[in-house]
């Protein structure tokens, strides 16, 4: 290490870039002391009092660094923020230190700087990136311009989401664990605090259902699904991206230095003395850092009634009389994603009753209900759905709820406690509700015991309801036939409507989902059919015989309603 340069008027030792400047009689001893003084007292680096004393402009000086120090010398404004790979160092330490980093080439990382003895800078790079650092020298006044362009462009990707009136409260049960307030300083960070609220805030006001955090090589995108369909809303910064997972993790009560597998966990964010809203949190390691899905669990959803999910009055009935028997099982089905919870939820808010006792077990609890108990199943604990289920017979239930009916155990026992008293809900993953009977055949379910137990099943699907700015539209006779149509519903007394779009929707012609039911009671000539192992085709057969409709044609009635399009009934059914 080279020796400091006393100052031969003060005594005052002299370092760094003011050493070197001496040493080359680019200074006078006296000058460089008096400047490192002036830096000293006004807590400003010395390149800041050097070029604004003018004894040396910035061109000049980074010749002199590069010549001196043996470092290339370059000319950045030809550079533009976009193309720096800003995710190679964290931007406040780029910010902090007043370095950019240039390229990345494998283990070298090129950085720009124009103060070659700032060793601090050079050191805490190398331990960041874990890379061998270049350093590259340039002209101070244009490193501080670009590093001033790249600190707006993020604050302007955060600030267009997160504005200052975006004060919002999370539970107290779901705040950090103390154990990580440490290692979560880095992650509270007011911008990525203000930023992750505005976007639950957008998310929860514009109805969406999920908020997908997506990381790639070379850009960041976070998406919404509202109405079923991903949009995409934001597109932050590359180099936010672990902090903002930090940030969620931190809320979720989720391992903040667990990266390499995937992670589950819960929030609830306040809105208001009297409404929160649940967030389901899920983390998965891919190639370019963790994408994050959280869903959004409004309990308000199950509180809308009946009434409000789109059940024709037929359908309604049927429904209303099979959930207020005293015993039997009623099954709802559906893919992923088209409101089953929230029609079980809304049957079970119906049924709380002081007089009731209610037990449900899901994996996880979606909506929390007061007046239900409700569990979550931890296979990893030994909490399956049988265990729970076996012990809610114990526990003196009306009124037992599945979240899903998996395996053949899961299956057995909701049977037998729907055969001894108990009012049983449950969900299935299939097309129709034909095709639900003959799946609890093939898990293994007896024939008689599904004829004894299941007294309705209902299948569902959710389209999108068109906006108010809907059109009316001409469609041939031809292509209403072959939608499945019948004659006597093309009678001219109406006409199909299509999405036009507005402000009010977002320019997509749809606002709101509404549902499309297949409601199959059980009857004695169904149970017939069950018990002489009658496949789905031959169930579907005898159930339109018995007037029940079909997906697509509960869809077509919608339309015939002006409460979707043909297209979007088309899109989600099958016939």
């Amino acid at each position: 290490m080279a020796a400091v340069l006393p100052n031969t008027t003060t005594g005052t030792p002299l370092s760094g870039l003011a050493r070197a400047l001496v040493q080359a009689s680019r200074l006078s001893a006296v000058q460089a002391d008096a400047l490192q003084r002036k830096a000293s007292t006004d807590k400003t680096p010395f390149i800041d009092v050097l070029l604004a004393s003018g004894a040396i402009d910035a061109s000049a000086l980074a010749v002199f660094c590069a010549e001196t120090f043996g470092y290339p010398l370059l000319d950045l404004s030809a550079f533009s923020v976009e193309a720096l790979p800003a995710a190679a160092i964290d931007a406040k330490l780029m910010q902090g230190q007043r370095v950019i980093a240039l390229a990345k080439r494998g283990n070298k990382l090129s950085v720009a700087l124009s103060d070659p003895t700032n060793s601090q800078a050079l050191d805490q790079i190398k331990f960041q990136s874990e890379a061998s650092v270049e350093p590259v020298i340039v002209p101070h006044d244009t490193l501080l311009a670009l590093l001033a362009g790249m600190a707006k462009s993020a604050g302007d990707s955060l600030s267009d989401l997160a504005g200052d009136d975006t004060e919002i409260e999370f539970a107290e049960e779901d705040a950090q664990p103390l154990a990580a307030v440490d290692t979560a300083n880095e992650v509270e960070d007011a911008p990525i605090v203000r930023f992750l609220n505005k976007i639950l805030m957008d998310a929860v006001q514009l109805g969406a259902s999920d908020i997908h955090f997506e990381p790639y090589e070379k850009y960041y995108r976070i998406r919404l699904r509202v109405d079923g369909v991903l949009r995409d809303h934001a597109s932050p910064p590359l180099s936010i991206r672990e902090k903002l997972v930090s940030r969620i993790k931190v809320l979720a009560r989720l391992d903040i230095a667990e990266k390499r597998v995937p992670q589950d966990g819960r929030m609830r964010l306040i809105l208001s003395a009297t409404r929160t809203i649940d967030f389901r949190v899920s983390t998965l390691p891919t190639l370019f850092g963790e994408k994050t899905v959280m869903r959004i669990l409004d309990a308000t959803q199950a509180q809308m009634g009946i009434d409000a999910l789109g059940y024709d009055p037929d359908q309604k009935a049927l429904l209303l009389d099979a959930i207020t028997r005293p015993y039997g099982m009623v099954l709802v089905t559906g893919p992923t994603g088209s409101g089953k919870t929230v029609s079980l939820y809304s049957c079970l808010n119906l049924l709380n009753k002081p007089g009731i006792n209610i037990s449900t077990a899901e994996d996880p609890a979606e909506i929390n209900l007061p007046g239900v108990n409700q569990v979550n199943v931890n296979d990893k604990a030994g909490l399956t759905f049988p265990v729970a289920l076996k012990s809610f017979l114990r526990q003196d239930p009306d009124i037992i709820m599945v979240g899903e009916i998996r395996d053949l155990e899961t299956a057995d026992i909701a049977i037998k406690a729907a055969q001894t008293g108990h009012m049983v809900f449950s969900t299935l993953h299939t097309n129709d509700a034909p095709s639900t009977l003959t799946r609890l055949m093939n898990m293994g379910v007896a024939p008689f015991n599904i004829a004894s137990s299941v007294i309705l099943i209902t299948a569902q699907r959710l389209a999108r309801r068109l906006c108010t700015c809907k059109q009316p539209l001409e469609i041939s006779h031809e292509a209403m036939l072959g939608a499945g149509f019948r004659e006597t519903d093309i009678d001219g007394s109406w006409k199909p409507y299509g999405p036009v779009g507005c402000d009010r929707c977002l320019g997509s012609g749809y606002k709101g989902r509404v549902g499309l039911y297949q409601i199959m009671p059980i009857t004695p000539a169904i149970e017939a059919l069950i018990l002489a192992n009658g496949n789905s085709m031959q169930i579907a057969a005898q159930a339109e015989k018995e007037g029940v409709n079909s997906l697509r044609r509960s869809g077509l009635m919608k339309v015939k309603q002006g409460l979707t399009s043909l297209e979007e009934v088309l899109g989600c059914t099958n016939e």
